[in-house]
Formats: structure tokens, C-alpha cells, sequence
């Protein structure tokens, strides 16, 4: 064990009956992970979310949405903590309230991106920081596309959202492939450079994420009727909080401009307003003053 100041790191060897028993199933795992925080339960479905790092609007939502909806169906949530649709993923499964793990490509005492340090923090005190590097281990090119095997050999699901024709998110579905893992895709339209990569998975034989109910079915996680009625609520006020996000920029607006951009009563605004900052998606740098925080 040592201590990086912030919580305690736990070697893991490959014979330490704690070792991922989901990695030992393939034959060039690490022999050796290092944790922050704790590793994914074994009794619990888990889905790793992976995509572009420079991703649009619509898949950051969709990242969020789909990882906080599976995380309050109990899901863990697997990713890399990298720019774009990997953080995204994360800050949906830390609202949906299931521990997010990610794997890291390099040593867990280094945070990196540096623009992802609050979920650096926040990660360990629910979920977990895995990485097969030591301490110290700078975050070299070579050693992301390397780290997509484990990211998929803890998964029961790989959900791809967002990916160019060639994309690093292409390399974890292939590990997933060969490791016998489920893939599934975010469809998007045929013009769209990031949805090359999601279509042509599609069109290889990969799911097609339309809903989340879709996914859970596939884990054997089946929604009974009041569960069902509180996933179709959830959409309905999910497609709000999105039209109040989607009204605001990174410069300041005050609430009376949004009001009358958005065809919902004061109190509903202002209700997503505030579980939007709560998310921290947004800020009020000033009183009724909202902005954008920018990612």
C-alpha cells in the first residue's frame, strides 16, 4: 500500500483473491492493478461507456443521460476519464448514484486531463482510479490504446457513443469483440464525421442503442411497470433539463431572458436550474445570472 496523499493506492497482483476475476478469464491482462478507491463489484452488472473526445452537444447529453439513467438502475459505469464522451459518461453515473470506475493510462497519483480533476476526486469516494501503471507513470500516447482492454475485460457491455472512422473508442470495442463482450452503438446521421465510426459498428452487427430500456434487457436487468413509468418521466423531464441547457452559453443570461425563451413555468426553470448546478454543468456567477461551465 502507499499513500499519495489523497486516498490510500492498493497494489492488486494478478493471485490476490480481490483481482478482477472478470480479467482473469483472458490472457494479457495486467498482472498487477493499481487502485484508488475500490474495484468494480462482481455482482453487478457494469457497462463501459467510451467515445470521441472531441464530441458534439447531442453526444455529451446522450453520454450523461444514458450513464445516469443506467447507474440508477443499479449499473456500474466503466470509462477512461479522458476528455469528451469518457467525462461525460463519468459525471452521469456520479448523479445516478451506482460507484464509476476509470481506467486510467497512467499512474493513479496523476490526474490527467488536468480539466478532468474534479472527477479525479470525486471518482475514488464512490467508485474507483485503476490503472496497470505504477505510480509516477507519465501519460505517454502509447499507453491509451493499451489500457482499452481493460476498460472492455471489466465490462459486460460496451456502449460506443460517438466515434470517428478511425478512433481509440474503435479499439475498445475490437477488445470487446474478441474478449466475447456485447457492442453497442449511438446511431447518427451518415453526414456526420463522429457518427462514422458508430455507424459502421452498426452496420458490422453491434446494438443499436435507441433506448436504455434496450440495454438494460440485454444485462437481464428487466424494469417492472412502475419502473418503467418512472423511466418514461424521467425522459420527460430529462428533455426539459436539456431545453434549459440548451438556451444558455458561456456568458452570463439572467433568468428573465431565459424565461421567456422557455415555454415552462418559473418554478420548472428554476427547479433545473438549480439540479443543472447541482450536476455542475452550470453557474451562477452572479444572482439570477446563468452560465455554462465549460468542460
Amino acid at each position: 500500500m502507499e499513500n499519495t496523499g489523497e486516498k490510500e493506492v492498493i497494489c492488486y497482483h494478478k493471485l490476490h483473491r480481490e483481482y478482477p476475476r472478470r480479467l482473469l478469464h483472458y490472457v494479457d491482462m495486467p498482472p498487477r492493478l493499481f487502485v484508488r478507491g475500490v474495484l468494480p463489484r462482481e455482482d453487478r452488472a457494469t457497462v463501459a461507456i467510451v467515445g470521441a473526445r472531441m464530441c458534439s452537444y447531442y453526444g455529451q447529453v446522450q453520454a450523461f443521460e444514458y450513464a445516469k439513467a443506467l447507474s440508477q438502475a443499479g449499473v456500474q459505469i466503466i470509462s477512461g476519464m479522458a476528455r469528451g464522451i469518457d467525462g461525460h459518461a463519468h459525471r452521469g453515473a456520479l448523479a445516478g448514484g451506482t460507484p464509476t470506475f476509470a481506467v486510467l493510462g497512467c499512474g493513479v497519483d496523476i490526474c490527467y486531463p488536468r480539466s478532468n480533476y474534479d472527477l479525479y476526486k470525486k471518482i475514488p469516494e464512490q467508485g474507483g482510479l485503476l490503472s496497470e501503471l505504477p505510480l509516477g507513470y507519465e501519460p505517454l500516447p502509447r499507453n491509451f490504446p493499451l489500457r482499452n482492454r481493460i476498460i472492455s475485460g471489466l465490462a459486460d457491455l460496451v456502449l460506443v457513443i460517438e466515434a470517428k472512422e478511425k478512433s481509440g473508442s474503435l479499439i475498445t470495442a475490437d477488445f470487446a469483440l474478441e474478449q466475447g463482450k456485447t457492442v453497442y452503438a449511438l446511431p447518427g446521421r451518415v453526414s456526420d464525421e463522429l457518427s462514422y465510426g458508430c455507424n459502421r459498428l452498426i452496420e458490422q452487427g453491434a446494438g443499436i442503442a435507441c433506448s436504455v430500456e434496450s440495454l438494460l434487457e440485454e444485462l437481464g436487468i428487466s424494469p417492472g411497470k412502475s419502473d418503467k413509468l418512472l423511466i418514461k418521466s424521467q425522459i420527460r423531464l430529462e428533455s426539459q433539463k436539456n431545453m434549459v441547457y440548451s438556451c444558455l452559453d458561456l456568458q452570463p443570461q439572467n433568468l428573465n431572458q431565459l424565461l421567456e425563451k422557455i415555454p415552462l413555468s418559473p418554478e420548472e426553470v428554476m427547479g433545473i436550474l438549480l439540479e443543472l448546478q447541482l450536476e455542475e454543468l452550470i453557474v451562477e456567477p452572479m444572482k439570477n445570472y446563468y452560465a455554462k461551465i465549460n468542460k
